[in-house]
């Protein structure tokens, strides 16, 4: 009886309700919580899954019962808009559109003014009133959207309302914005619908904007680029009518006059006075940029001696560049103290004993720094193939010709060592050991000191290994 009641009393309130939108009430609390979050939750997996009939009935039922839902956000409102725009599209009768046309453009007014009376108050704004101006905005610009896609608003009535949406969402704007507006402000500058000076105020608002994002929203910035570009190419056959260095000049003047020592408004207003073609001996634009110069190599100063100081690999790499052996494997050394990462220990360790080898020729202490390489790498094969070249261009001081052929064997020990480790140096391994093949010792040497293949002989000079004799 009780279930029948309470079935009896919701049908009455819809009933009551019918098509009579524009309440601002939440099921929290409500003797309906259950019944309106139970609608809520079909009708947003039905609207995943396309499936419109099903997400209309559920929809208009969570609305009806709940139309701010649970008072934290706007979905039966903006999910209201998407079912009717779905109506629209798939309509035919010229009446029933006009009728979906005016209910989208009430619940876009009614999620407007739910966030105006703060019925729906989203946790991230608690009582930041800006944040609510943004969620306006937002609002807006979905609306500037679709009566410009969608609907087919007159272009005056779709420029108001990106107007406000411009105010209101201010630097969050959509990017989506851009195409639609300066379309629009190009048709109807051309129409003599619209003045200089009220293109001028949508493009710099939304170049504004768009600089902003570009700069510092690091999950959007390259889509407001894209965005800006596509969009100001819509104002090309205006360009020369609109824009020029005598109109921008002030402008800029009076916005830094107004915060001169905002540095990032500063290379803003550099870039703006540029591109408005601004000759570069105006004086406007020498004053700006001599303070921004001077600010910019202050700070790249600052930046680079902080970076520096805490990637000696880089300073270390610089110093190679620049022929300073020594200097470069002192920084190495600070790095590789520095370095936790094995792997970038052994590269920064094999980068010092490069240079101690092929710069300084400090053969055997290249060697060792190679070793330390080789042990935090187990299965890298270059700091091998480094000791092999070691040992090949050295061969010819390491005492007589026996033992010049010897250091050879050596050499190719190391690089047959690499490749077996090593996959991606195996082809280089093969090309050197080609190379060195034919300076490996004769067999007639080996007769006349009464050594065979296959013999252990100890390599003199600094090298000192004990190789397996092999003849050419």
């Amino acid at each position: 009886m009780d279930t029948f009641k309470k079935c009896f009393q919701i049908l009455c309130i819809l009933a009551l309700v019918g098509p009579a939108y524009g309440q601002f009430e939440t099921w929290v609390g409500s003797e309906f919580e259950e019944d309106a979050t139970d609608a809520h939750s079909v009708y947003r997996q039905a609207l995943k899954a396309q499936d419109w009939t099903v997400a209309f009935e559920n929809w208009e039922k969570a609305y009806k019962l709940a139309p701010a839902a649970d008072g934290k956000r706007d979905y039966h409102y903006m999910d209201g808009v998407k079912l009717y725009l779905n109506k629209y599209k798939n309509e035919a009768d010229p009446v029933k559109k006009k009728e979906y046309i005016g209910i989208i453009d009430r619940l876009y007014d009614e999620a407007i003014e739910a966030y105006e009376r703060r019925v729906i108050q989203p946790s991230t704004c608690r009582d930041d009133d800006a944040c609510y101006e943004r969620k306006i905005g937002y609002v807006l610009s979905r609306k500037g959207f679709n009566m410009f896609y969608t609907l087919n608003v007159p272009y005056s009535q779709n420029l108001e309302v990106y107007a406000m949406a411009i105010d209101k969402a201010g630097n969050d704007l959509e990017y989506t914005a851009y195409d639609p507006v300066f379309i629009m402000c190009s048709h109807q500058f051309q129409k003599g619908l619209m003045t200089k000076e009220q293109v001028l105020d949508f493009y710099n608002k939304l170049e504004a904007i768009a600089l902003y994002n570009i700069e510092n929203n690091s999950r959007l910035g390259s889509y407001y680029d894209q965005a800006w570009k596509a969009g100001k190419s819509k104002l090309a056959p205006i360009e020369a009518d609109v824009f020029d260095c005598d109109y921008f000049r002030p402008i800029y003047k009076q916005m830094y006059d107004a915060n001169p020592e905002d540095m990032e408004q500063l290379k803003n207003l550099v870039a703006l006075l540029k591109k408005r073609n601004c000759d570069p001996t105006d004086p406007v634009l020498v004053e700006l940029e001599t303070k921004w110069m001077a600010y910019a190599e202050k700070v790249n100063a600052e930046r680079q001696a902080e970076f520096e100081a805490n990637n000696p690999s880089f300073v270390a790499k610089k110093l190679y560049d620049e022929g300073e052996y020594r200097a470069a494997v002192e920084k190495y050394v600070e790095a590789i103290e520095q370095e936790s990462d094995p792997e970038k220990k052994a590269s920064y360790l094999f980068s010092k004993a490069s240079i101690q080898f092929r710069k300084l020729k400090q053969y055997a202490v290249a060697r060792s720094t190679a070793y330390e390489a080789a042990k935090l790498r187990p299965d890298w094969g270059r700091p091998y193939m480094l000791i092999g070249d070691m040992y090949g261009s050295s061969a010819r001081t390491c005492g007589d010709n026996w033992n010049q052929r010897l250091a050879i064997i050596a050499a190719i020990d190391k690089y047959k060592y690499a490749r077996n480790i090593d996959s991606e140096v195996a082809a280089e391994a093969n090309e050197r050991i080609s190379k060195y093949k034919t300076s490996l010792p004769e067999i007639a040497d080996g007769h006349m000191r009464g050594v065979k293949e296959g013999a252990k002989e100890k390599v003199g000079c600094w090298i000192g290994e004990t190789v397996t004799v092999v003849f050419q």
